[in-house]
């Protein structure tokens, strides 16, 4: 289960597909190729002139793409919520990619008062994947994608100040959310395999990217022209995204990234994650205080 590259994408036709962030960087590419395999894919965005951008240069290159765009601004809980309901509404929904996320930018709070970066890359996802999984469950294989990093390797969750009253340090923020996201993911598909669903949850990592999440740490910027030749581009990047959304050999539970200089790039594969993020106790802690935070508990779906 290696060496998986965007030409390993079977053919997609028939299925749905949301993509959260799609409009630049990873979200594009693998919207962009997903749509280029026949799946209707939709673009989950806060800005619908991007989005509208983003898919028509996805038509200049697919010309028969089925794309749609859907507002989506996972800092505001509201809009979460509304989006999830704009989902709903699709005749299916087969695959969840949740892609969006923000990096190390100053001090800021969302909609909702929540510390910015765990507000939108843990809450938000959290929150718009609980909404849906009643949605994934009609079909026969739903599929919740939830996109890591390496950062979450020697991270914590600051369960006592998690709204960073105290203090800020914007690295161990980031760190704490991939943490989170992988604690996610992994009590997530316990859940499911525990009620016999056919949905199954993955987790994936980029390595290290030439994107533009990094925008508010200028270093990344300035280094970016030097680095590149070392590390992925952000359509190698999505490899990872790509396969743990349409791989039909993953089975639930699996983290993937990219394979070469310490998963920093190259295709992807099985991926290694931390004692910590497969930590069960703190897994529940976290799930039940997001669902506290979030006013959304997931209604795991049953086996037919």
């Amino acid at each position: 289960m290696s060496g998986f590259r965007a030409n390993d994408v079977a053919d997609q036709s028939g299925k749905t597909i949301a993509v959260t962030g799609a409009n630049t960087g990873l979200g594009f590419e693998t919207s962009r190729v997903l749509a280029d395999r026949g799946a209707r894919v939709l673009l989950a965005c806060r800005s619908e002139d991007r989005a509208r951008d983003a898919m028509a240069k996805i038509v200049a290159t697919v010309p028969d793409a089925d794309l749609g765009f859907v507002p989506l601004d996972q800092a505001d809980l509201r809009s979460v919520r509304a989006a999830a309901a704009t989902l709903e509404e699709e005749n299916c929904l087969d695959v969840l990619v949740n892609n969006a996320g923000i990096m190390m930018p100053p001090l800021r709070h969302t909609a909702d008062g929540f510390e910015s970066q765990f507000g939108v890359n843990h809450l938000g996802t959290f929150a718009l994947t609980g909404l849906l999984l009643p949605k994934l469950a009609e079909g026969d294989a739903g599929r919740v994608v939830i996109t890591a990093s390496i950062a979450h390797r020697g991270a914590e969750i600051f369960f006592d100040d998690l709204e960073a009253f105290e203090s800020y340090d914007k690295q161990a923020r980031y760190g704490q959310t991939k943490l989170a996201n992988l604690l996610h993911m992994y009590e997530l598909d316990r859940r499911l395999k525990e009620t016999g669903s056919s949905t199954i949850a993955v987790a994936c990592h980029p390595g290290i990217a030439t994107t533009d999440l990094g925008r508010d740490i200028g270093f990344i910027n300035n280094l970016a022209p030097l680095l590149r030749p070392f590390f992925n581009s952000a359509a190698q990047g999505a490899w990872p995204t790509l396969m743990a959304a349409t791989d039909p050999g993953l089975t639930g539970g699996e983290y993937l990234g990219p394979t070469k200089r310490g998963e920093t790039s190259g295709p992807a594969g099985l991926a290694r994650s931390t004692n910590r993020a497969r930590d069960r106790t703190l897994a529940q802690r976290l799930w039940d205080v997001s669902v506290e935070l979030t006013g959304v508990d997931p209604q795991l779906p049953e086996a037919p």
